[in-house]
């Protein structure tokens, strides 16, 4: 059995139907189940059993001896909620009880992390843990995933293989219930769909031209990709950058969305909103040599790539994955 956490949401069913398509059909999925536009991310998924978030733990007491990974991806991810006691709930103890689980039962773990830890950047991006307790995230999300990271790396009982994954801007299938938190290519699509046009955030440092503010971002299928290797591989504990390794600009992220509906390209730019202009991020990139250097050799799709297959297979069809 494989037990995948966040298993309703948008990574966490990308995952189970990548785990289905290698033949992995023995799955636990463990979420609270009560949104309907979530549910249909499962809709057609080979899963063995629905395990809700709260008993969990009651669950994972009884059929421990029949669990071979866990994929622990839930967590509340809204960068826009500033309720710290909610971020310590699921984000932190929740997982701490998690890790402490896979000790005690001998169960191998994955876990969701996030590069909003690396916060404005004034640290690079690179995955090296001995910098990670300096690191200042831009919001209480960020805030309690880099708290799990520094809390795990203390740890003197650790599963006996670990690894938590600096997910980077993930785009993709599955995430038509997530709202504001979408992906930009996401909610391009639909601006572009319903006007015909896009705007984009201006630039407000001179460094950088409207719309070339770049970020790094990876497509699902490549996120679910090194998950499954690192499931294979089961050595080299560690935090990992999870990104294409290659930063790209919002005006290239329109031009191919344009490009991919055959529709002709009208781009605007709005003033960055002043809630969140001091903690808009210009620049994001992964180092993602660590993760290849213990052997990871796929390559990641270019951002041309990724929007076109997302785009043309499943945003114009309304599908999932």
């Amino acid at each position: 059995m494989l037990v995948v956490t966040g298993a309703a949401g948008f990574i966490g069913s990308c995952l189970i139907q990548r785990l289905n398509e290698l033949n992995f059909n023995l799955i636990v999925a463990v979420d609270h189940f009560e949104n309907p536009e979530k549910k249909k991310n499962l809709e057609g998924k080979k899963i063995q059993e629905f395990v809700n978030r709260d008993n969990f733990f009651e669950w994972l007491d009884k059929n421990n001896k029949h669990v071979e990974f866990i994929f622990h991806i839930g967590a509340r991810t809204d960068t826009t909620e500033f309720n710290k006691a909610i971020f310590d709930e699921l984000n932190v103890d929740y997982s701490q009880k998690i890790w402490k689980a896979c000790i005690d039962f001998q169960i191998p773990l994955v876990y969701a992390s996030s590069a909003a830890t690396y916060g404005n950047g004034e640290f690079g991006y690179d995955d090296n843990e001995q910098t990670i307790p300096q690191l200042k995230p831009l919001n209480p999300y960020g805030d309690s995933k880099n708290d799990f990271d520094i809390w795990a790396l203390k740890q003197d009982k650790k599963p006996f293989f670990w690894a938590g994954l600096k997910f980077f801007n993930v785009y993709g299938p599955n995430e038509y219930h997530k709202g504001r938190m979408a992906s930009v290519i996401f909610h391009a699509y639909n601006q572009i769909k319903a006007t015909g046009k896009m705007k984009l955030f201006r630039s407000h440092k001179p460094e950088f031209t409207d719309g070339g503010q770049m970020r790094d971002f990876v497509y699902v299928k490549d996120v679910c990709n090194v998950i499954v290797f690192l499931m294979h591989h089961r050595k080299n504990s560690g935090i990992y950058n999870l990104g294409s390794g290659k930063a790209r600009t919002f005006l290239d992220l329109a031009k191919n969305t344009f490009k991919n509906m055959h529709v002709q390209e009208d781009i605007s730019f709005i003033d960055t909103p002043i809630d969140i202009r001091d903690k808009y991020q210009y620049f994001t990139e992964a180092n993602m040599s660590k993760l290849k250097g213990i052997g990871y050799k796929d390559e990641f799709h270019t951002l041309e790539k990724g929007i076109e297959d997302y785009v043309t297979n499943y945003l114009i069809p309304g599908k999932y994955w």
